[in-house]
């Protein structure tokens, strides 16, 4: 089986609960839509999650989210095939996964498409009391651009989509924290998001990061809910 849900911040809680009640094992896979706070310290603070998760019977694939360092950039992690993509992986939690941003993975015969990062508007907050904050966490130009040319390659058409935050014209304001000035806000990678999905013939987007549970047209918030992907 593979589910799905949105932001964890390292609260697992409901996932704890969720496995156990319907008995996955690590032969089922989470879809966890960024933010799992696996890799927010990214050093040995994070082991303690790490080794708690590491005996879930599930296996995770997290999506880059933005308060959480690329594990690209950790040099513990390693590369290998998972469902046809590449993904990221520590030796010692082999049920601890990270897609690679513009990688293509087959999951229940679905073609999905993986775009990770999003912009932190508690930047200044979390730089201002010593907090971790990693100027990663949208992606660049390469990744756009690779993004773009598998699209192409495609004649851009794929099954699903999974990114942390969404384009630019399905922003939930509604949800947006008060004392931000959205004026500072850096929606490079929405505005992007947007010229992908006006260009791109898809089935479903899957989403989070304003922490919300919801559904507009095709594209899915997703936060507390874990369903199943199907």
């Amino acid at each position: 089986m593979i589910y799905i849900t949105g932001d964890k911040h390292a609260n697992f809680m409901e996932v704890f609960y969720f496995c156990y009640t319907n008995e996955t094992t690590v032969e089922d896979i989470l879809i966890v839509l960024g933010d799992s706070g696996i890799n927010y310290y990214a050093n040995e603070k994070d082991n303690n999650l790490k080794n708690n998760l590491k005996e879930y019977p599930i296996t995770f694939f997290c999506i880059h989210g933005n308060h959480e360092e690329r594990p690209e950039n950790i040099n513990t992690y390693k590369t290998k095939k998972f469902h046809n993509g590449i993904v990221y992986y520590e030796e010692e939690y082999p049920n601890i996964l990270f897609a690679k941003d513009g990688e293509i993975y087959d999951f229940n015969n679905h073609k999905v498409l993986v775009i990770g990062g999003a912009y932190s508007v508690d930047k200044y907050f979390r730089l201002e009391r010593g907090h971790n904050w990693y100027e990663s966490e949208q992606p660049n130009d390469e990744t756009k651009k690779k993004v773009i040319n598998v699209l192409k390659n495609r004649s851009n058409q794929i099954d699903v989509i999974l990114s942390h935050t969404c384009p630019y014209k399905y922003l939930p304001r509604e949800m947006f924290l008060e004392g931000i000035d959205q004026s500072t806000v850096d929606n490079s990678t929405e505005y992007f998001l947007d010229e992908i999905e006006e260009n791109t013939n898809y089935n479903i987007w899957y989403c989070d990061h304003y922490h919300t549970d919801n559904k507009i047209d095709k594209l899915v918030f997703m936060f507390h809910k874990i369903e199943e992907f199907k």
